[in-house]
């Protein structure tokens, strides 16, 4: 391949791989397995691509004489292509290691966004435009298609593999996900989006708020949520490389609006923390979710999101939302929620003010 279909095909590579892992931070349903295939494939296609750039490369980089400036930068990419496509097949083969309050998996996605955007900022600044030579061609189309057809080979050979080596691996939800504490109660896990560390609240003074598209709007006790009793068994799939499936207890959704008369335009309903943080769910998909005080037999804790939480069945992790004070009925989506992902522990609540 030509040196500018090999950066060209490496651009590509990379933007599909990131696309489909930020679409697999919110893909937990099983029929969504293929979002995670692609993603494996892509990452290997990717590493063949950067094989046959080192080849090239290789002579220059190994006279230190023949280093310049651009050099410098292109060992820097290097290094971090390595350790983003390391950290991600180390992962999934199991592997285990924490730095700095990170997991491998925590660290695949922070490298990911500093490999996605060096790309960005190389090819805007060094880019050159393909030319007819550069794609044209029995014998790059050729190599163009082992290279895929590796990738893709490539892929089921490490599930096999895995497989049959019994690594931990072959253990893992289709997420990459690995079991922890499931029907064991608080114990599992506990992870915030960010940094939200919110005060304790005290169910004495809480409330439920439930507004927007209704007719009239309501405000519930703890006690009253707590007595509905509704049980839903869900599991908690975390981006932070974590799922515990657990029997929830609370409110169903559905259940709750019923107690007052929504809007006829009414399509969504909003959870929102008292840290500002917020998610929505389809009006339909709303009304199945659980309102969630009780794990098991066990109230909540305040880590988990006491005194309520929201259980999303096939939504990841991020989407549960914790510390839950209002509920607000939409009539169409909520455009503030992909900032509060990213604003919510800036705020006073969300550091514990």
């Amino acid at each position: 391949m030509s040196p500018r279909l090999t950066d060209w095909s490496i651009a590509l590579t990379a933007a599909i791989a990131f696309t489909s892992g930020m679409v697999s931070l919110i893909s937990g349903l099983p029929q969504d397995w293929f979002i995670f295939v692609l993603h494996g494939i892509v990452g290997f296609w990717l590493l063949l691509l950067l094989w046959g750039k080192l080849r090239r490369v290789w002579p220059r980089l190994i006279h230190p004489r023949r280093w310049d400036r651009r050099t410098v930068f292109g060992m820097l990419a290097l290094l971090v292509v390595t350790l983003a496509l390391g950290s991600g097949i180390w992962w999934v083969a199991g592997g285990e290691l924490s730095l700095a309050g990170f997991n491998l998996l925590n660290w695949h996605i922070v490298l990911g966004f500093v490999l996605t955007a060096a790309i960005v900022v190389h090819m805007f600044a060094r880019a050159k435009r393909l030319r007819k030579r550069d794609i044209v061609g029995r014998r790059r189309v050729v190599r163009m298609g082992v290279l895929l057809l590796g990738s893709v080979a490539i892929w089921p050979a490490q599930q096999l593999t895995e497989q049959a080596l019994h690594l931990p691996g072959a253990r893992q939800r289709f997420t990459g996900s690995r079991e922890m504490g499931s029907y064991a109660g608080n114990v599992f896990p506990t992870s915030s989006w960010v940094a939200d560390q919110p005060r304790p609240l005290d169910v004495q003074n809480w409330r439920l708020s439930l507004g927007g598209a209704v007719t009239t709007p309501r405000d519930f006790s703890y006690d009253e949520l707590v007595a509905a009793g509704d049980v839903l068994e869900a599991t908690l799939d975390c981006t932070g490389g974590f799922y515990s499936t657990q029997r929830w207890r609370g409110i169903r959704i559905g259940r709750l609006l019923d107690q007052t008369a929504l809007h006829t335009d009414a399509r969504y309903v909003s959870f929102i923390s008292v840290t500002s943080y917020r998610w929505s769910l389809p009006l339909d998909e709303a009304r199945g979710a659980l309102l969630a005080t009780h794990i098991g037999e066990e109230a909540l804790s305040y880590e988990h999101g006491f005194p309520l939480r929201l259980v999303a069945p096939g939504r990841r992790g991020l989407e549960w939302v914790k510390w839950i004070t209002h509920i607000e009925v939409r009539t169409e989506p909520d455009p503030e929620q992909v900032i509060s992902i990213f604003s919510s522990s800036f705020t006073d609540a969300g550091r514990g003010n």
